[in-house]
């Protein structure tokens, strides 16, 4: 006849598989019990409704993050994966240089060769870094209720979707703008607008390219050249005038 359970699962653990067995049980209770404030506070911010007195604000006092992701590809559909984010906040046309966020994560598929001469991130790297969750976590904490800003957006907002909803099954609601679009925009004229070509046209320096705080601290300046160049050249004044311009662009 089978004993009794004469307790949870730390205690039979200790029982039966000594310490590092109820050890371990404890930090999987412990681990899920986090992953479900993680993935609550995720759902949380992505429900939030986008404030439109926003759309009131002057670009001179716009709160934004600039950030940059590297993937182990260029296909979420096809299994890609997140690597690492960087980010950075900028407040107007001042660069938080103090205020940054970056962080390697632990991606579920093997990382191509070439992805990691162009990145320098290596699946050795990446196997003791935090999960996706995690990342993604501490990323969304770090922009908050911010208007996002990337260069060539749709490839960073389509992973950032495809791991919202992997983790937490919730597509993003933030406001995300586009220094690609503002170039074409701005200098229709150009044939090329890779984010190499940009920065040397406005003379911002290359450093650390394929580096994702790096790239975001670069679109940063980037970002701002094109809100000085807005202010002194262009009808527009607030967040909601851009888009306005934007849309017709």
């Amino acid at each position: 006849m089978k004993e009794p359970n004469k307790g949870g699962g730390f205690w039979n653990n200790l029982r039966q598989g000594g310490m590092p067995s109820a050890i371990a049980s404890m930090r999987g209770g412990e681990s899920a019990q986090q992953t479900a404030q993680q993935m609550a506070f995720i759902r949380s911010l992505m429900r939030e409704k986008r404030r439109p007195e926003v759309l009131h604000t002057p670009l001179s006092e716009l709160e934004t993050v600039i950030f940059d992701l590297e993937t182990t590809g260029f296909s979420h559909q096809h299994g890609d994966e997140i690597m690492s984010f960087g980010a950075i906040r900028v407040v107007g046309e001042e660069i938080k240089e103090d205020e940054c966020f970056y962080t390697l994560v632990n991606c579920q598929t093997s990382i191509p060769d070439n992805i990691t001469r162009l990145t320098g991130i290596s699946e050795e790297m990446t196997s003791s870094a935090p999960s996706l969750i995690d990342g993604l976590h501490n990323f969304m904490s770090f922009v908050g209720q911010r208007v996002l800003v990337a260069h060539g957006s749709a490839h960073d907002k389509a992973f950032l979707n495809a791991a919202l909803w992997k983790t937490s099954k919730v597509q993003l609601t933030h406001r995300v703008l586009d220094t690609m679009m503002l170039a074409r925009w701005l200098e229709p004229h150009r044939s090329n607008y890779t984010l190499d070509e940009l920065l040397a046209v406005h003379e911002i320096p290359i450093e650390g390219r394929h580096n994702a705080l790096e790239d975001a601290k670069m679109t940063a300046r980037l970002w701002v050249s094109y809100l000085r160049e807005i202010s002194q050249k262009r009808q527009v004044e607030t967040l909601g005038d851009l888009y306005a311009y934007l849309s017709r662009a």
